[in-house]
């Protein structure tokens, strides 16, 4: 900035006894505090250096004010105030729209000595298309997620919860709190992704990951991502479990409300976790949304003009997996909350959104309605046995999907391969799983994307046994030795035995399933077959 440009920002500040730093350091840190998100000039269209995000701390009632003001000098590309993040409650008073989720109240009875067996209540961890499959994962060696790590951002959770003891490092960066809504929603939601395997309560989807947090408590939800994102290796995992109210908003509960990613400060933390390799899940947010909608590339007040409407695919992406809410099977836990996998009518949903998660009827810990006990008195330990039937929303649906990319980078690992891109991860989710039904008044047109299932991402991406196939045809390409062969629910697989000349063994076996009609077993990945058997 020029003396002049510091001279005039240092006046704007001392005005409204307003205190600047920056948002994040030089090496990618980031600062605590709540107010203003500004960015300097000279942004890229697609990755804003964090360098040029500043906060501004104010009086509440002044941050408008500031922000004007701050728009008016040269050295400020753009200067706005952001809407508090807020955790999925709904909570709508128009009858059209009337709906709770998430405000459970625990049981006044007593839990038991011991806490029963839940998993068969856990129904999303069953075989697609009603679950994602990840009793077929745990089959496989790295299915249970082992060697990855996984961090939720959010405000609290209860890591001394009775079923959340192993594998897990605690929060990293923020404060955590005792809060007991924001701390119930972080506990369901680590629970559904890394529950302990003791033989009772609840498992989660991928129980050998390391599971840690980073709060917003004391930090902005940017700061909360950006110091998550370093605590973690290119292939693990970061979820986004917020959503903020958005230009559609009302006033009326949380209709209107949109992803985080929206907002330049968020979406330049998320970026940063992307480039280092990490896979961000994002909630796709609760607010009865088409994010598809016009009115998304309108920027709010103050934003860079740089500025381009994230949810719009045409425009540079964040790069993460942004995940919908869809309806469990009908009958779950005996209610009904339309088609299987249909959209539920709270869930975001449009192009951008890449695939869904259970978003009802979802058995983890925490809330207390399953199985709870009174925490009067300040009794926190009770709150360790706590577990709930019915954690719902796109913070349910999140960690579905996080869990189940877990499941797949922990195969990966385990056999030595080259773990998913977030641009890869996106792309597994969007051709392979259980497709989106329609429902009445909500057809699947209106995108949530695909229930995720195991055993076709696993299938794609890393090398196992595929049982009982045809072999559709075969092409050779004489002068390099190189054969391809289509496989019935395969696709085209290249020849890639251990033998040298091995080739020729297996063209002749995939020759005689072809000719005779005979099935195969084949040993393959979503590139190669490594073995196969004529049967």
């Amino acid at each position: 900035m020029a003396t002049s440009s510091l001279g005039d920002l240092a006046s704007v500040l001392k005005s409204a006894d307003a205190q600047m730093t920056p948002l994040f350091d030089a090496s990618g840190d980031a600062s605590a505090g709540n107010g203003i998100g500004f960015a300097s000039a000279e942004p890229t269209e697609a990755d804003t250096p964090l360098g040029s995000f500043f906060r501004v701390e104010a009086k509440e009632k002044d941050l408008e004010k500031v922000a004007e003001s701050l728009l008016q000098l040269d050295a400020v590309a753009g200067a706005y105030v952001k809407p508090a993040a807020e955790l999925a409650t709904l909570e709508m008073t128009e009858p059209e729209i009337l709906e709770h989720i998430n405000d459970m109240a625990p049981s006044a009875e007593a839990a038991p000595a011991t806490t029963p067996d839940f998993l068969d209540r856990q129904i999303y961890l069953n075989p697609a298309p009603s679950g994602v499959d990840a009793k077929y994962a745990w089959t496989l060696p790295g299915g249970r997620g082992s060697g990855m790590k996984v961090i939720d951002c959010e405000w609290g959770w209860r890591f001394e919860h009775e079923d959340l003891i192993e594998k897990q490092f605690g929060v990293v960066a923020g404060t955590d709190t005792t809060s007991r809504d924001y701390e119930n929603h972080g506990t369901a939601v680590i629970g559904v992704i890394s529950g302990d395997v003791n033989g009772f309560g609840i498992t989660g989807i991928a129980p050998d990951a390391m599971i840690g947090a980073s709060s917003f408590v004391g930090q902005s939800t940017a700061t909360a991502i950006v110091k998550a994102a370093q605590q973690l290796a290119a292939g693990d995992l970061l979820v986004i479990e917020v959503h903020r109210a958005g230009p559609n908003s009302t006033g009326n509960g949380q209709f209107g409300y949109i992803a985080i990613e929206w907002w330049p400060d968020d979406f330049a933390a998320i970026r940063y976790a992307v480039n280092k390799g990490i896979i961000v899940c994002e909630a796709a947010g609760n607010g009865y949304q088409n994010l598809d909608a016009a009115v998304y590339n309108t920027p709010a007040q103050g934003f860079p003009a740089t500025w381009k409407n994230p949810f719009n695919v045409a425009n540079p992406s964040s790069g993460a997996v942004v995940v919908g809410a869809g309806a469990p099977p009908p009958g779950t836990h005996g209610r009904d909350h339309g088609p299987d996998r249909s959209r539920l009518p709270f869930s975001n949903y449009g192009n951008r959104v890449d695939a869904q998660g259970w978003g009802r009827e979802v058995t983890t810990a925490g809330y207390g309605d399953l199985q709870g006990g009174s925490d009067a008195n300040n009794n926190l330990a009770a709150r360790n046995r706590w577990y709930t039937d019915i954690f719902s929303g796109t913070s349910s649906a999140t960690p579905v999907v996080t869990g189940a990319l877990t499941c797949a980078q922990g195969v990966l690992k385990a056999q030595g391969s080259t773990l998913l891109t977030p641009q890869q991860a996106r792309n597994l989710l969007r051709t392979t799983g259980s497709p989106q039904q329609d429902a009445p008044g909500r057809p699947a047109t209106q995108r949530v994307g695909n229930r995720p299932d195991l055993k076709q991402m696993i299938g794609n991406v890393a090398k196992v046994w595929h049982y009982f196939k045809t072999v559709e045809t075969t092409y050779v390409v004489a002068a390099s030795k190189a054969v391809w062969i289509n496989i019935s629910g395969l696709g085209w697989r290249r020849i890639h035995p251990a033998a040298v000349d091995g080739v020729t063994n297996m063209l002749n076996v995939a020759t005689a399933a072809q000719t005779s009609n005979r099935q195969i077993h084949a040993y393959a990945d979503g590139t190669y077959v490594y073995r196969m058997y004529l049967l």
